[in-house]
């Protein structure tokens, strides 16, 4: 599950290598990428059923999922209401509301996304600008990042509506931290946990270590930034079906 500002081509370079082995589901979130932009509730909620749903639809279930940056507490729901659902959860540079995500609630894009109106009346016809600036500011190097998929997640976010699922989940990240912890004081994770940190640290393990009844498994990327599955494809993947082989 990709995050911001992404879509599921995000992991165009990550999946060969876990498809020779697997089958593999990239899916844009609500509101992101293909998925449906029109009025409607874009709650991190709301994805998570999104996803029960389509893993219920396909009957694939149960599956390794990844949750990579603002999809952490979609994901994070999942695992905790569909544990059917799920053989594993990997998280990926990804917080949660209530367990530390807060200490970067005041990023200025954030505050532009969840206030309504705002991201039309800022960013229509800059989003290949304002993506820019974000990978460049949060990225190792940003060149790492073919300039074909950076214009691809412009052209995504471009579309009417193209900014709805961003700051529903941004939205819910901002609101959803009491609701959060309760979910996981009764519905504590027992799947096995992989958390890859890269320009976090150790972040993502430490927030996955308090939602989860078991000892997190910890991998850390070196030389790369925020955007793994963009910069080090190889390097994730290795990680990933090293953590998924070893079960």
């Amino acid at each position: 599950m990709h995050g911001f500002p992404e879509t599921s081509r995000a992991f165009d370079r990550l999946i060969p290598h876990l498809a020779e082995a697997h089958r593999v589901f990239a899916v844009d979130l609500r509101g992101f990428g293909e998925s449906s932009h029109g009025e409607g509730e874009y709650s991190s909620a709301a994805s998570a059923d999104d996803l029960h749903r389509f893993i219920e639809h396909l009957d694939v279930g149960p599956v390794h999922i990844s949750a990579q940056d603002i999809s952490g507490g979609a994901v994070f729901r999942l695992a905790a209401t569909h544990p059917e659902d799920l053989l594993s959860l990997t998280g990926i540079e990804t917080g949660l509301a209530g367990f530390g995500f807060e200490r970067v609630a005041g990023v200025w894009y954030i505050q532009i996304l969840v206030t309504p109106g705002i991201p039309e009346l800022l960013l229509v016809d800059k989003e290949r600008e304002l993506l820019d600036w974000i990978f460049g500011a949060v990225t190792a190097d940003v060149t790492s990042i073919p300039d074909d998929e950076l214009a691809e997640f412009a052209r995504a976010y471009a579309v009417p509506g193209g900014w709805r699922g961003s700051a529903g989940l941004y939205a819910s990240a901002l609101s959803e931290g009491d609701e959060l912890k309760a979910l996981a004081k009764a519905n504590t994770i027992t799947i096995p946990v992989l958390a890859v940190g890269a320009a976090g640290g150790s972040f993502t393990a430490d927030t996955l270590d308090q939602v989860s009844a078991t000892p997190v498994t910890r991998v850390q990327i070196e030389g790369v930034g925020h955007y793994v599955a963009l910069e080090a494809p190889e390097a994730l993947a290795s990680a990933m079906l090293t953590f998924i082989e070893g079960l």
